[in-house]
């Protein structure tokens, strides 16, 4: 695990070259088809060598959810597991290594009807007002999101307002749900910020040269999406959304995009520094490749 560009899946190609793993995906962006190039998803001929699960899962139209994941990845690391190989973890969507790892919190099911309310109320007021809203009704929980997430202030605030109370007290009720699996938790990350900085930007230049723009104008064509989607709420693709809306100067895209980018590692990184149990390797430290490969090889031998 660990933030965009720090060098997870070219990590997970050296332990899959060595050891008999299936890659498992935990990333919440590559679920959606079509969706490629600004999730960074690895390409027909990486895929054809090594194959990813869980990945092109729902259309852009579609929502996925950690309950989903967690049932979904328990199930094809049963599969890997009874052909005699190991699940190999690879993303970086945190939370759903939480709920894999620790189960999920006692939360109240999806609301269709109470959703479309607030999507109503986003719509007329916009998400930093109900960011502002769910700041005096859950400050714990509004602290931890930027005034934009729409797709996680929406679930905050219709916690709270089912329940009644704040996320942190329903999460106090978890249900352990022990993970029938020994792990290994490799988190990676530069020791400097800046070398995370520079890869995120070359990292969004090589996505718009790529053709990031036309990408997601054939999105708008094939599907019925809005800009509230979780889908069009993913890093980058947001950003393309605000600007082919005309919400965003398209000489800003660049700027924008990486520093939504910056923001969503720096999230990123804030998880890896709260969870326990996990050997830290700093992706830009000669032996990092190294250390992983003799951790997995001492737990698998």
């Amino acid at each position: 695990m660990g933030p965009t560009a720090s060098g997870k899946t070219a990590l997970a190609f050296e332990i899959a070259q060595r050891f008999p793993v299936d890659i498992v995906s935990v990333d919440s962006a590559q679920v959606f088809i079509d969706m490629n190039i600004g999730t960074a998803k690895p390409d027909a001929e990486t895929l054809a060598r090594f194959p990813h699960r869980l990945i092109d899962l729902i259309t852009p139209e579609e929502r996925y959810s950690a309950a989903r994941f967690r049932d979904d990845a328990l199930r094809e690391m049963a599969i890997i597991t009874a052909a005699g190989r190991v699940p190999l973890l690879v993303g970086g969507t945190m939370l759903y290594f939480k709920a894999l790892r620790e189960g999920l919190a006692d939360l109240p099911r999806a609301d269709a009807e109470l959703r479309a309310d607030i999507d109503a109320e986003a719509a007329a007021h916009g998400w930093p007002a109900l960011h502002a809203e769910l700041a005096r009704l859950d400050a714990e929980t509004a602290a931890r999101l930027a005034p934009n997430d729409a797709q996680r202030i929406q679930r905050a605030l219709e916690v709270v307002r089912v329940t009644g109370r704040p996320m942190a007290e329903s999460f106090a009720r978890q249900t352990a749900e022990t993970l029938p699996y020994r792990t290994l938790a490799l988190a990676l990350a530069p020791s400097d910020r800046a070398v995370l900085h520079a890869r995120i930007a070359e990292r969004f230049d090589a996505m718009i040269k790529d053709g990031l723009v036309a990408e997601v104008e054939a999105l708008r064509a094939k599907y019925r999406l809005h800009g509230g989607l979780p889908s069009m709420r993913c890093v980058g693709y947001r950003q393309v959304w605000a600007m082919l809306e005309g919400e965003l100067p398209a000489p800003d895209l660049r700027d924008r995009g990486i520093y939504a980018t910056r923001q969503f590692a720096k999230r990123q990184l804030t998880w890896l520094r709260t969870t326990p149990g996990l050997i830290a390797l700093d992706s830009i430290a000669v032996d990092a490749t190294t250390r992983a490969l003799r951790a997995v090889g001492t737990l698998l031998h």
